[in-house]
């Protein structure tokens, strides 16, 4: 994740979500013309595959395009197939939150001392060449 501002400063970002939401909506699209049988036997593969590959990476490592894209189409899932992914309604709760969070915060100036006036260290030294003591 990114700790400076919001997704929508970084380009990269922004186009790595495009890309990758041009992509599923492409997916979404392809399957029309297909029988229920090819869609049937694709879901049974894909499912196994990600089974397979949550033997082998416990926690996977997503990216804020990632992130977009899977809670997009987690919300035109029914409730009752939530329980099928690998995100956890928790996880989309804490996602929303932080996004939340860097949306509206932002910096109260620089932090530390406030710095002095410009005459001011020109003074002090006058002063102290003048009264050594």
């Amino acid at each position: 994740m990114t700790s400076a501002g919001s997704y929508s400063e970084h380009p990269a970002v922004t186009l790595s979500f495009l890309y990758r939401a041009f992509c599923r909506v492409r997916q979404l699209v392809r399957p029309i013309g297909r029988s229920n049988v090819d869609l049937d036997v694709e879901v049974v593969m894909l499912r196994h595959e990600v089974a397979l590959l949550r033997r082998q990476v416990h926690r996977p490592i997503l990216e804020p395009a990632d992130r977009a894209v899977l809670v997009g189409l987690a919300g035109l899932l029914p409730r009752q197939r939530h329980g099928h992914l690998f995100i956890q309604p928790a996880t989309l709760l804490r996602w929303h939150r932080d996004l939340v969070a860097r949306r509206w915060t932002y910096s109260h100036g620089r932090p530390g001392r406030p710095s002095n006036a410009e005459g001011t260290a020109a003074l002090v030294l006058r002063l102290a060449k003048e009264n050594p003591n």
